[in-house]
C-alpha cells in the first residue's frame, strides 16, 4: 500500500511538472517565435542584427519599396521619407520614416514589420530599426525614425530568389497598450 502511494505521488509530481512546463512554454511562445522568425527570415521577417555572409557588395541592384501603415486605433500619420530606393546588394543603407501624433494627448506606439516576397526575407538583413520599441510622441510631435538594412548578394545565387528584383519593407504602427497589430490597418502613405 505504501508503495502504491509513492507511485501515485511520483506520478502526480511528474504530471504537475509537465503542466507547469506547458504553461511556461505558452507564455514564452510569442517571444520565441519572434526570435525564430528574425533569425531564419521565416514568415517575411528579415534577419536582424547580422551582416551579409559574403561580406561584399554586388553590382546587381535591388529596388526596395518602403511602406507605412497605422492601425486605426492609433491617431498617427506615418510615412517613409522616400517611397522606394534602389540599392546595391551587400551595401548597408539607411532610410528614414516620419511619424506624427495627430491627437491632443501623448500616444505610445510600437511598430511591427514584414518583408515581401517572403522568399526574399532571409536575404534581407535589418541592422538597426525602431520596430518593437515603444515610441512616445507628444501631441503634434513629429519624429524621424531610421532603419539600417542590406540585401545579401546571395539572393542572386539562390535558385528560388535569383529572379527577385523588388522587395517591399512594410511597417505597421499600433497603440503599444493595445497589442493588436493583426487588426486591419489603414495606409498613412499619402505621397
Amino acid at each position: 500500500m505504501a508503495k502504491h502511494r509513492r507511485n501515485n505521488g511520483a506520478t502526480a509530481a511528474v504530471l504537475f511538472s509537465v503542466a507547469a512546463g506547458m504553461v511556461g512554454l505558452a507564455f514564452a511562445s510569442v517571444p520565441l517565435y519572434r526570435i525564430f522568425c528574425e533569425v531564419t527570415g521565416y514568415g517575411g521577417a528579415p534577419k536582424v542584427g547580422v551582416r551579409a555572409a559574403s561580406g561584399g557588395t554586388s553590382e546587381r541592384l535591388v529596388t526596395v519599396r518602403l511602406d507605412a501603415n497605422v492601425n486605426s486605433k492609433l491617431p498617427w500619420k506615418f510615412a517613409p521619407e522616400r517611397r522606394q530606393i534602389t540599392v546595391r546588394a551587400g551595401e548597408e543603407v539607411l532610410v528614414h520614416y516620419t511619424a506624427t501624433n495627430l491627437s491632443s494627448v501623448p500616444m505610445t506606439g510600437t511598430a511591427t514589420f514584414n518583408v515581401t516576397p517572403y522568399k526574399a526575407a532571409s536575404y534581407f538583413g535589418k541592422v538597426d530599426c525602431f520596430c518593437f520599441t515603444e515610441q512616445t510622441l507628444k501631441p503634434g510631435e513629429e519624429a524621424s525614425m531610421a532603419v539600417s538594412f542590406y540585401v545579401d548578394p546571395e539572393i542572386f545565387v539562390d535558385p528560388d530568389t535569383r529572379d527577385v528584383s523588388t522587395i517591399s519593407l512594410s511597417y505597421t504602427f499600433f497603440r503599444a497598450k493595445d497589442r493588436t497589430a493583426a487588426a486591419p490597418t489603414r495606409s498613412q502613405d499619402n505621397g
